[in-house]
């Protein structure tokens, strides 16, 4: 089993817990974006972004200057945001960081696809930004079949527990043979599930970390998932979606 989750936008630099093991397996197609972007002005940088100004000279400092090969964050440790902070990897075990890196793979706009200990510097590039680079107008054409195509898990199977902004990028790409099992995480209303944008990337990195701590290689054993109040229902789930409802109280 492998499993997706998206990226953060928010990073930071995690130089002195643990060092980087690897450089990104697409760091050529990484070089092509950082050129595309390093020529852009800040204005037109600022609307590829669809950011704010303040945020826009951050990032056209930080591409101007940026190396990719030096000075170098652990991508686990890199990204920032609220499902990564549930995940908690700075206090993870020996063991769940060893399976983290065995099966967890975080997809990237500017990267492709990361595993846990590939070095990555800060950067801001979401994966539907409409780039306009080698002749592709997007993220999802300039990477096409590349980021399915690099998964291959023993047991045929990816567990999604990434964004539909990122895991599109990889879904219609799988090789043949491979099942992508998707989570729900939400609430009944109304005799509806309903999902809710913080609650899900709070479930999502809890789920990680579930999975890391009992080192769950059988995606079946992830229905056991059992935090924040979730648990599984097997009245509403499939063998390609795993629905968790919020349990009331």
């Amino acid at each position: 089993m492998e499993i997706i989750i998206s990226p953060a936008k928010k990073m930071r630099i995690a130089h002195d817990f643990l060092a980087p093991r690897a450089l990104p397996a697409f760091l050529e197609q990484t070089e092509t974006l950082l050129a595309y972007l390093r020529a852009l002005p800040p204005d037109a940088l600022r609307q590829l972004l669809r950011c704010n100004e303040k945020i826009a000279a951050e990032s056209y400092a930080q591409y101007q200057q940026m190396d990719l090969r030096r000075g170098l964050s652990p991508a686990i440790l890199a990204f920032d945001g609220i499902q990564y902070r549930y995940m908690a990897p700075q206090v993870f075990e020996t063991g769940a960081f060893a399976y983290a890196e065995a099966h967890l793979r975080i997809l990237s706009g500017f990267y492709g696809v990361l595993r846990p200990f590939d070095g990555v510097a800060p950067y801001r590039l979401e994966m539907q930004a409409r780039v306009r680079v080698g002749g592709y107008d997007s993220l999802y054409s300039f990477w096409g079949g590349r980021l399915g195509a690099a998964f291959c898990p023993e047991d045929g199977v990816v567990l999604n527990l990434a964004s539909a902004e990122y895991s599109k990028a990889v879904a219609q790409h799988l090789p043949a043979g491979t099942r992508m099992v998707g989570c729900v995480f939400g609430e009944l209303e109304g005799g509806r599930v309903r999902e809710k944008g913080v609650h899900v990337k709070m479930a999502r990195g809890e789920m990680v970390r579930f999975l890391a701590e009992h080192g769950i290689t059988d995606v079946r054993d992830a229905r056991g998932f059992d935090r924040l109040g979730y648990a599984y229902c097997a009245a509403r789930s499939d063998g390609r979606r795993y629905v968790f409802l919020k349990q009331p109280g």
